[in-house]
């Protein structure tokens, strides 16, 4: 597994800790959020989607705890990896950090590299079998290593959008979606996208992939969309 292009969303209050923890992260190939409070962290997990979140357990206003047990508590940020970072090493603090959701726990102040290989520990341990594995359907090969869609050999252009949305309908096939429930899973549940954006993107990645493919892409008259090598 490659950690190139994970996202990491750094929650911490106080700049220099989280520019010191950007600069060993980038360091390692990884992409970073950064956040000064739960308000701003909020945001950044619905727009940007990180693959996992450093939070640090004392914050103003909200504490990392409350935000911890939040994202437990929401569907569709349940599954997302949480490391807390705190000054606090009592025994007492590092269970309650473990109960509210978090995936590891590591105390101030910590070597960069010590972050970096909990970080990988917990990435691997959390990325679902499969997700960086090559996907091939009837000629069409789609390689979440490299981001690379080929059809029958020869190289797919397709737009940032257009490729979420084809490995998610290639690692979910057989089942009809509507058009609000891709929203939430491709574009991250961002409420300023009209449903009918998810028509024109579809639009664009059937033309994408021509006459060899594009019919794998269903309308489903009332429904939305599926991705299927059965006719339709």
């Amino acid at each position: 597994m490659t950690n190139a292009g994970k996202r990491v969303l750094i929650v911490d209050d106080e700049a220099p800790i989280r520019e010191m923890i950007a600069v060993a992260l980038e360091m390692a190939g990884y992409e970073c959020l950064e956040a000064e409070n739960v308000q701003d962290a909020h945001s950044l997990v619905v727009d940007q989607r990180p693959d996992m979140i450093l939070l640090d357990w004392m914050l103003p206003g909200v504490s990392g705890i409350e935000f911890a047990r939040r994202l437990k508590r929401e569907e569709a940020t349940a599954e997302l990896p949480i490391i807390m970072l705190t000054a606090k090493g009592e025994e007492e603090n590092k269970v309650q950090g473990l109960e509210s959701g978090a995936d590891d726990y590591i105390t101030k102040p910590f070597s960069p590299r010590e972050l970096v290989a909990r970080l990988k520990a917990v990435l691997r341990r959390a990325t679902p079998p499969g997700v960086e594995e090559t996907i091939e359907v009837n000629g069409l090969i789609l390689d979440p290593v490299c981001h690379r869609v080929m059809a029958h050999d020869k190289a797919v252009d397709v737009g940032p959008t257009e490729y979420r949305l084809l490995q998610f309908f290639m690692t979910h096939q057989e089942r009809a979606y509507s058009r609000s429930q891709l929203l939430d899973q491709v574009w991250g549940g961002n409420v300023y996208v009209e449903e009918r954006t998810v028509d024109v993107h579809i639009r664009r990645l059937r033309k994408a992939l021509g006459q060899s493919h594009e019919q794998l892409i269903q309308t489903v008259r009332g429904t939305g969309y599926r991705f299927s090598t059965k006719a339709s």
